[in-house]
């Protein structure tokens, strides 16, 4: 088969890695990609925007399988466009993936399907934001209703926190549109995991669970970010609590998504708190894999990804499919520019990739780098690489992964050294060691 994966980012990168130890891959495409995908996959000059252009291409080349990995093309209907065309492809389209697209709508749409979710208001303007956060109390969050890159939603615990955020969202407008209209809701305290679901419109295959940490420093400080590393499994979400978010969570939502006329296929992640380390609460919806958890969890898993992308693409999974999963544990540890998620300088030369590769169980996946004019790697975004690790146990694979990013060499590097903390006193609790 040909492939054809749409993205650049270290996500995409792992989803080819995998796709390209498929049996049934004979050529695989991806647009625009970056260095290390080039490894394995043909790079084309196309961007995650140009719908008209990829779907050109999938077309002339008789592609038989497009995976789209970021949102924003989902959101403006490249699905869609290929569907026109009879090419599958793996994700929803622009009406289900609205789901990511509009915080608004989301929240709007769990309310009307009794999905447990914290309460919330839409607001427009200042003097609405200052009511809602006075009905709400603090803390509350501040969330841009559209796509943000990770980085739209603003924690507020006390006065001088509120005044931030009012000035960020509606003096300074730095969402741009995606801040048009902001979503207040009251904050809750818990832990936060990602529970990712394989979905073929009405059956939801779940897909091993994640943790991811989205704090730029150790010690969960500073801003958010896209995502600063990771570890599957997650350690909070038990089996009990899987099916309970299967039960009440994900099924309401494909069924609640099929009786509006927005039928659900790809990857439905839903980003959870469990309020009290129990009870789940959704605090938003993606509608594809996460990143950096896509590249902690594929590490793991056994079977070929490219039979559940089809089962997906085509709106039926086979018989008796469910995903199988090494026992050993998977960490991701993002290695990133200096001052992301602020402005960063790019075009920093990176060595020591093959010093960490080499040593077993340590993979690295390229998110933002480029080639310079004389072919050396260079920096080219705010998370530069990911450095990914798999060991038989969880406090393994998060040392090998630090002792992976340690390896790699660029002017400005920071990564963070604490993920998998609580995890492991949660694991210690369980077992008397870091084993998963």
């Amino acid at each position: 088969m040909r492939v054809l994966v749409v993205g650049s980012g270290g996500r995409e990168h792992a989803i080819v890695w995998k796709l390209a130890q498929s049996p049934d891959v004979k050529e695989i495409y991806c647009a625009p990609g970056n260095p290390g995908i080039a490894q394995l996959a043909t790079c084309l000059p196309i961007g995650v925007t140009d719908i008209v252009e990829l779907a050109d291409f999938a077309e002339k080349m008789k592609v038989d399988l497009t995976v789209v990995g970021p949102e924003l093309p989902l959101t403006l209907g490249l699905v869609d466009e290929l569907s026109k065309r009879r090419l599958l492809a793996f994700g929803p389209n622009k009406l289900a993936a609205e789901l990511e697209g509009s915080k608004v709508f989301s929240k709007a749409f769990m309310r009307k399907y009794d999905i447990p979710t914290p309460e919330a208001e839409v607001c427009t303007t200042r003097a609405e934001a200052e009511n809602a956060v006075k009905t709400l109390g603090l803390p509350c969050v501040f969330k841009a209703d559209g796509l943000a890159a990770g980085k739209g939603v603003v924690i507020v615990r006390d006065e001088a926190d509120r005044d931030k955020a009012l000035k960020l969202f509606f003096g300074e407008r730095v969402f741009g549109s995606a801040g048009d209209r902001v979503l207040i809701e009251r904050c809750i305290s818990g832990d936060e995991v990602s529970f990712m679901v394989l979905c073929d419109g009405e059956r939801a295959l779940p897909l091993a669970t994640a943790k991811d940490y989205k704090r730029v420093f150790d010690g969960d400080r500073g801003p958010n970010t896209g995502g600063m590393g990771g570890h599957s499994p997650s350690v909070f979400v038990d089996a009990a609590t899987a099916r309970e978010i299967l039960i009440d969570i994900v099924n309401p939502t494909l069924r609640g998504m099929a009786e509006e006329g927005r039928p659900f296929r790809g990857v439905l992640y839903v980003g959870l708190m469990l309020e009290n380390g129990m009870k789940p609460y959704v605090l938003e919806y993606n509608v594809r894999f996460g990143d950096p958890e896509t590249q902690c969890m594929l590490i793991r898993m056994e079977d070929d990804l490219l039979p559940y992308l089809l089962g997906s693409a085509r709106g039926k999974f086979e018989e008796g499919a469910k995903p199988a999963w090494k026992k050993e544990a998977g960490a991701a540890v993002v290695l990133s520019a200096e001052g992301y998620p602020g402005p960063f300088e790019r075009g920093k030369p990176i060595e020591g990739i093959e010093d960490a590769t080499a040593e077993d169980g340590v993979f690295v996946f390229h998110a933002g780098t480029a080639k310079s004019a004389d072919g050396k790697l260079v920096t080219a975004g705010g998370r530069v690489l990911v450095v990914a690790a798999r060991a038989r146990g969880l406090s393994g694979a998060l040392a090998l992964a630090v002792r992976g990013a340690e390896k790699i060499r660029f002017d400005g590097k920071h990564f963070r050294r604490d993920m998998g903390t609580k995890a492991m006193e949660i694991l210690r609790e369980r077992t008397g060691s870091g084993l998963s």
